[in-house]
């Protein structure tokens, strides 16, 4: 048998001789193997090969494959790993686009011919003495996107599916010594039209590789299958094994346990039983000579310990496999979680309770190796999500490398697990009409329907035995159509037992029962309520929401609040985890997170691989995230009537009394008392409690109510907090006048202030405050003037905002205190008082139609200025981002410290997470690591900041919830960059003090405005008072 290179470019032809797929199970020698996860019976391919890059098939080396060719000569390549991340080929970043489009004409029946980078690869290795048991196979975990492989110059098979197993036999054509192993690796083949996610597009072997063999008696397939019954008292455990060879089987049921408590759980033992493994099922093939007979088992197993997010109890299956002497041949150790799953009275239900995903969307992704994810990589985003109280995740938009469907089993988080399929850019096309609607891939187009039920029964194959997968969904953004439908009902045929999911047919309700709830995307909160007011019949998810870009996440409470009132709506998950980016180097040797376009490619989308709630890199959190914790934690806290507060449960199964409640009264942002109140609320109720202790008037107070844990676990320690709730009782200081005297000096072209060990100029030729000296030091770099502007977020770019609000980018620049020629001075006011003097500054901005505003200074005799802008309203201009004063100061002040919500920036629409405290920081590390610089580090509720230098000598500025920031640079400076890398060398710190700034939006990131709510009004008289003066 040859293979013919030509035939990738047709969808009926997408694997040959390839073993049946089967679990992800590993099968062990003995009990010691098992307890090391080793086994003798794989052997590791892992590490170097020989490689040659060609850029299309027709430049590959011809014979490479056999014995004969020598390929030592050949360049290194790492495996597992993406050729684009080894400097061959470039990764390319598109979105709903092809990755072709543009450079060749061909549209679903071809594949790229002139550019489609074919990888060659050979493995030579020698086999350790005695591993061949009962015959040699190889496992290929993940090739993108097809590969054909050779061993000893034989051609074996063919595979495409990227993300799952392939599997061959070797053993016909396996050696004494050295073997070789060759594989050509294409780029595209015809399945990539349907593998159309938005993420970089690579190829190679990017997962791992390793040869095994089977002993005398082995367990190919398992399948464990867990069925409570309704009552949630007992549960029958099936399983069904396809194996290999004669003897028994030994089934030991222990627990449970949960494995995030480091109490260390006495597991029992549920009950063993030995079967045979005589059968008179009939026999399934797994390769040439090889056949495996089906064995099935089931048990009852009383009052099960379940199954949840919140509890994430299991037992430990162990199979010790013996052969027909007696002799143990294989160990095998199946986590079993036992929990019900169900679509009940119209509402997705686990355990007999109503869902509600607090979910997130999340590519494979590492900024230094693609999606040749580390499993510390992996953990610590599990580690993440547990400590924000993410609850689900959606493998987007195929199935992920094996390891994180265990860690969310012992970690509790549920999964919608999703095949391998997205053609958005096909039916994106058609909806344009660009291409017919029947060549949408695939549609109705029954060629492709062989690869697709395929790829179905290869994800649910290998993933079927994990309790963290509550629901399979049979791909995205993929249009609707009769191959979609019999995708679905495949997993339906497999899989009585979990639901299947499928977004697609929102565009094409043709086969409305493909998806078993409802599923949309970037649907607004309010129009979400309006569809179920109308649409009774199925609930309603959100599988991508609250678009993660950039400054985002702006109203997500918006949804999250649905889920409380709306049974039907239960709940979301966020687009996305973390930063598509890669870690490169720019002409200068800084490295940086490059982004979609960076590497030289094209056709690219650019940043929008950005949309994370995480940054690339280090996989750390973006102040996003505070937001995120919040609205998704299970424990509300409420302040309804005086002296109490009340705990809402929102949790299912778990009661409050499993943490320690801690109040903390502040008075001012200072601790003055701190106490543990014992709660014992039930999951899904209310219960009230007294506050345990009074709250004074002489000042502002802080009442948060904190959960935290009392011990610690697997994800994170004692006292990490789950869930709060913060009252503030309000107060606004009144400013005492001081009553030292003031000195004026009315100069020819300055009004100079002196006090109290300070002065300050105000000129009336440069119009403005030019000076202001405290303790003898100059103070301020430049006049403070009025700012109207921010840097555009991506959410304003995708809305055209800055088209809309430039008016305000104009005026913030060209704002002047004139209004004719260059000398051409307009009178400044100048008022004194008995204690204070007030200077006041009519400023024209170049808007149309014209604008002016007014900005007054109000000096007392101990240094503080009193600041007063007003703006009164013209029609005909649009929304401000921004209503405030911009200062200059010299870069020294590089210190942070305010009394206001924190820790991480907040705004109008998001700081619902933040809590009021003093916090502290440096101004650089108010610069968010988004990947195109942009808005960033606001504060919102500022009681007082102060800027300083490391003396302690700066700036305090202070007034009633002001909106403020500190960075390195002015919002045009950070428009003008669209890498960090761009921005220029600090020269000042930028103070914005402001009475509002528009929020940051998140609905969708291309059209979507921020919430009418969370706009400044312009319509009417505005002004906006604060105070500052040097320290």
């Amino acid at each position: 048998m040859k293979f013919d290179s030509h035939r990738i470019h047709d969808p009926k032809f997408f694997k040959e001789n390839c073993m049946p797929v089967h679990s992800d199970h590993a099968g062990y020698k003995n009990a010691e193997e098992a307890a090391a996860k080793e086994s003798s019976y794989r052997f590791s391919l892992d590490g170097i090969w020989k490689f040659h890059y060609a850029k299309n098939d027709t430049q590959t080396v011809a014979d490479f494959e056999t014995p004969e060719y020598d390929c030592r000569p050949w360049d290194d390549i790492r495996v597992p790993a993406h050729i684009q991340m080894e400097g061959y080929d470039v990764p390319q970043y598109v979105n709903i686009q092809y990755p072709w489009d543009g450079r060749e004409d061909i549209w679903r029946d071809s594949v790229p011919t002139e550019f489609n980078p074919v990888a060659s690869y050979v493995k030579y290795f020698t086999l350790p003495d005695d591993f061949v048991k009962s015959g040699l196979y190889i496992s290929f975990q993940g090739v993108e996107s097809g590969f054909a492989l050779w061993f000893n110059g034989h051609y074996i098979g063919y595979s495409e599916d990227s993300f799952t197993p392939s599997e061959f036999d070797l053993t016909p054509y396996v050696q004494v010594g050295e073997n070789k192993l060759a594989l050509k690796v294409f780029k595209w083949t015809s399945s990539s039209w349907c593998e159309d996610q938005d993420f970089y597009r690579f190829s190679g072997i990017f997962r791992s590789v390793y040869l095994y063999t089977m002993p005398r008696a082995h367990v190919y397939d398992l399948k464990v299958q867990p069925v409570v019954d309704e009552t949630l008292e007992k549960a029958e455990l099936s399983v069904d094994m396809q194996v290999c060879g004669n003897g028994s089987a030994k089934f030991t049921l222990c627990g449970s346990r949960d494995y995030t408590q480091l109490t260390g759980e006495k597991e029992e033992t549920v009950f063993e039983e030995t079967v045979s493994l005589a059968t008179e099922s009939g026999s399934v093939a797994i390769s040439e000579g090889v056949t495996a007979q089906t064995v099935h088992f089931d048990k009852m197993v009383q009052n099960p310990a379940l199954w949840s997010a919140e509890t994430p109890n299991l037992y430990m299956l162990t199979i010790e496999v013996s052969d027909e002497n007696g002799d143990v041949t294989e160990v095998i150790c199946q986590l079993v979680g036992f929990r019900r799953f169900e679509m009940k009275d119209g509402l997705m239900k686990l355990n007999g309770k109503r869902i509600v995903f607090k979910g997130v969307n999340r590519h494979e992704f590492s900024s230094k190796t693609g999606r040749a994810v580390s499993q510390d990589e992996v953990l610590t985003d599990i580690l993440t999500m547990k400590r924000n109280n993410i609850n689900a995740i959606r493998t987007c938009h195929y199935p992920d490398a094996s390891g994180i469907y265990e860690l969310c089993d012992k970690y509790g988080l549920y999964m919608i697990a999703e095949n391998n399929l997205e053609s958005h850019g096909s039916w994106d096309a058609a909806n344009h009409g660009l291409v017919p609607k029947d060549t949408v891939v695939p549609g109705d187009n029954m060629d492709w329907e062989p690869m697709m039920l395929d790829r179905v029964n290869s994800c649910y194959q290998r993933d079927k035995n994990h309790p963290a997968i509550l629901i399979w969904s049979i791909g995205n953004e993929s249009f609707g159509g009769k191959v979609p439908f019999d995708m679905s009902e495949k997993f339906r045929e497999l899989d009585p037992y979990r639901l299947v999911h499928y977004e697609g047919i929102f565009n094409d309700r043709r086969y409305d029962g493909t998806s078993d709830m409802e599923s949309q995307m970037y649907t607004p909160a309010a129009k979400i309520k309006e569809f179920l007011e109308e649409h009774k019949e199925k609930p309603f998810i959100c599988c991508e929401y609250t678009h993660a870009m950039g400054n985002s996440c702006g109203a997500m409470h918006k949804y999250t609040d649905l889920t409380d009132t709306e049974p039907r709506y239960q709940g979301g998950f966020i687009w996305d985890y973390i930063d598509q980016s890669i870690l490169k180097k720019n002409r200068f040797g800084q490295e940086f997170q490059a982004y979609g376009g960076d590497c030289g490619e094209r056709p690219t989308d650019y940043n929008f691989s950005g949309n994370g709630i995480c940054y690339g890199g280090e996989r750390d959190a973006s102040p996003k995230m505070q937001e995120v914790q919040f609205n998704y934690q299970n424990i509300s806290v409420k302040f309804d009537k005086e002296g109490a507060f009340s705990v809402v449960n929102k949790n299912l199964f778990v009661n409050t009394n499993v943490y320690d409640c801690v109040l903390v009264l502040e008075k001012c942002g200072k601790v003055v008392k701190k106490q543990t109140v014992a709660t014992d609320v039930a999951p899904l109720s209310t219960k009230e409690y007294a506050i345990p202790f009074a709250v004074g008037d002489d000042a502002e107070y802080t009442l948060t109510v904190s959960f935290v844990l009392k011990e610690d676990t697997l994800w994170a320690e004692r006292g990490h907090e789950v869930a709060f709730g913060q009252k503030v009782y309000k107060k606004v200081e009144a400013f005492e006048v001081p009553t030292s005297p003031l000195r004026v000096v009315k100069g020819k072209v300055n009004i100079g202030v002196r006090g109290d060990d300070f002065d300050c100029l105000f000129s009336l030729l440069s119009g403005g405050l030019v000076s202001y000296r405290y303790a003898g030091r100059e103070m301020i770099e430049k006049i403070p003037m009025p700012n109207f502007w921010r840097a555009p977020v991506d959410n304003d770019y995708g809305s055209m905002a800055p088209a809309r609000y430039a008016q305000w980018k104009i005026a913030s620049m060209y704002i002047s205190h004139r209004d004719g020629g260059m000398f051409d001075n307009v009178p400044t006011t100048v008022e004194e008082d008995e204690h204070s003097v007030t200077i006041t500054y009519t400023y024209y901005m170049p808007t149309t139609p014209a604008s002016k505003c007014k900005v007054s200074y109000t000096v007392f005799a101990d240094g503080t200025i009193e600041t007063k802008l007003m703006y009164d309203p013209v029609e005909g201009l649009p929304d401000m981002p921004e209503f405030g004063m911009m200062f200059r100061l010299n870069a020294d002040y590089d210190n942070v410290e305010w009394y206001g919500c924190g820790p991480e920036e907040t705004y109008a629409d998001r700081r619902l997470g933040a809590k009021l405290g003093v916090y502290k920081n440096k101004v650089k590390d108010n610069m968010a690591k988004y990947l195109v610089p942009q808005e960033c580090g606001n504060k919102v509720g500022v009681r007082y900041a102060k800027v300083t230098d490391y003396r302690g000598r700066g700036f305090l500025f202070s007034g009633d919830e002001l909106s403020f920031s500190a960075l390195p640079y002015t919002p045009h400076e950070l428009e003008n960059a669209t890498h960090d890398y761009e921005l220029p060398q600090s020269h000042y710190t930028v103070v914005r003090v402001a009475a509002a700034q528009m929020g940051v939006g998140g609905d969708d990131s291309w059209g979507a405005w921020v919430h009418p709510e969370y706009h400044i009004d312009v319509t009417k008289p505005m002004e906006f008072t604060f105070r500052f003066k040097g320290i």
